[in-house]
């Protein structure tokens, strides 16, 4: 009786853990740690170093990373600044002193995105020293209707909020403030690592009239405000490519597709069901990564980027519905918010994915961690992390 009872209490606690992980009967099981795992916008990474964290990208066969190329963006940012300068004349030196002055709103200082941009708009510039920190920069020069200007980095600051969240346009509010208080007119240029603390400078009540203002992500705010000729340029990474391919490489992998496939169909050539992303996408094997190309975005072709356009290459597709549960790093981040979620509720029906998205505070990984349960009713996973180097947090969760 004894080996009965044992032998029944085994089969139990087998068929627990089998439903657990959502098995059906005729049907094979993936166990949380072997399902499809994107990182996207934020790719797992030292903060301080910048180097990608292999570790977390090779967790399984099925891990990638989807985000745009940063480097790339921060030289089209700078050329951007520079083509705009190359328009001016010696008005742009607002107090006559030859010196170009301009004040940097720094994202974070361990981003990999807010580094290749401070970097970008340093070299442009001429003050890059081979530092992305605050009070790194050099003295540089530029050309300006056939004269030399020496150019300064006033001062560069991380905007990071009182709750201590990054990328803050609030804060960039209060610091432009305090350096049009502080400068005067020795600023010549504001240039931002996002669109939402170049338009919180704007905000500033005493903002300089007039002083151009450089921005990036080509929010639908930030464009409308280069229509109105209040903001300078600004940089689109594309964010319809992202989200698309974000939600695509979950689509192949729930599909079993494998190798090259993975980040081609749909993407580089139709996929079975006969969508294909209309961007270029590239993808560096090296670091599992797909990533969309950049645009500058000026008075020029600004009515080019408006909002209500989406790809007409992604259609309704016949694929059978899959669960995705996707995290995003704050609820308050003003590109992510207004730019990359609604792109992703827009094509995730189209491509036969059920999205569970959950939002943090941007500042406690924990805001996010905490709602990233209940794994294994998903059949696969996007995460926006809090902090770069967190990507072990997320996947040792699939252990269990």
């Amino acid at each position: 009786m004894k080996k009965i009872i044992v032998a029944i209490l085994v089969m139990v606690v087998a068929l627990g853990s089998v439903f657990a992980q959502g098995g059906v009967e005729g049907q094979s099981v993936v166990i949380n740690k072997d399902k499809p795992f994107v990182f996207f916008n934020r790719q797992p990474s030292d903060p301080t170093t910048g180097v990608i964290d292999m570790e977390s990208m090779n967790w399984n066969d099925k891990t990638f990373y989807v985000g745009f190329d940063a480097a790339g963006g921060g030289a089209v940012q700078g050329k951007l600044i520079l083509d705009y300068l190359a328009t001016c004349d010696a008005s742009i030196d607002r107090n006559g002193d030859g010196t170009i002055g301009y004040v940097l709103c720094i994202g974070d200082v361990g981003h990999n995105d807010s580094k290749a941009r401070t970097q970008g708009i340093r070299e442009a510039l001429g003050t890059w020293n081979g530092s992305t920190d605050p009070g790194k920069a050099v003295a540089g020069k530029v050309t300006i209707a056939g004269k030399t200007y020496k150019v300064v980095e006033l001062e560069g600051k991380a905007m990071t909020g009182t709750d201590g969240s990054t990328w803050n346009a609030n804060a960039a509010t209060d610091a432009m403030s305090g350096w049009a208080t502080k400068y005067g007119k020795q600023i010549d240029l504001v240039v931002s690592n996002n669109d939402g603390m170049a338009m919180g400078c704007l905000q500033a009540s005493n903002y300089p009239a007039g002083v151009p203002v450089f921005g990036y992500d080509a929010n639908a705010d930030a464009i409308e405000a280069i229509g109105a000729g209040k903001l300078s340029g600004t940089v689109s990474q594309n964010v319809d490519a992202q989200a698309t391919a974000t939600l695509q490489v979950l689509r192949n992998l729930v599909d079993g597709l494998t190798g090259s496939d993975v980040w081609t169909k749909g993407i580089s050539e139709p996929d079975q069901y006969g969508n294909k992303i209309s961007a270029d996408m590239e993808y560096v094997a090296s670091t599992k990564a797909l990533l969309a190309k950049n645009a500058g975005v000026n008075a020029d072709n600004w009515t080019d980027y408006k909002a209500g356009s989406r790809d007409t290459g992604i259609k309704q597709s016949t694929a059978p519905v899959k669960k995705i549960l996707l995290t995003i790093y704050n609820s308050g981040d003003n590109f992510l918010s207004s730019s990359y979620l609604p792109a992703l509720y827009y094509y995730a029906p189209l491509l036969g994915i059920d999205l569970t998205v959950v939002q943090g505070d941007g500042q406690n990984e924990s805001s996010c961690l905490d709602k990233f349960t209940n794994l294994s009713s998903f059949d696969g996973y996007a995460v926006n992390m809090v902090k770069t180097n967190s990507g072990r947090d997320y996947l040792d969760k699939l252990k269990y």
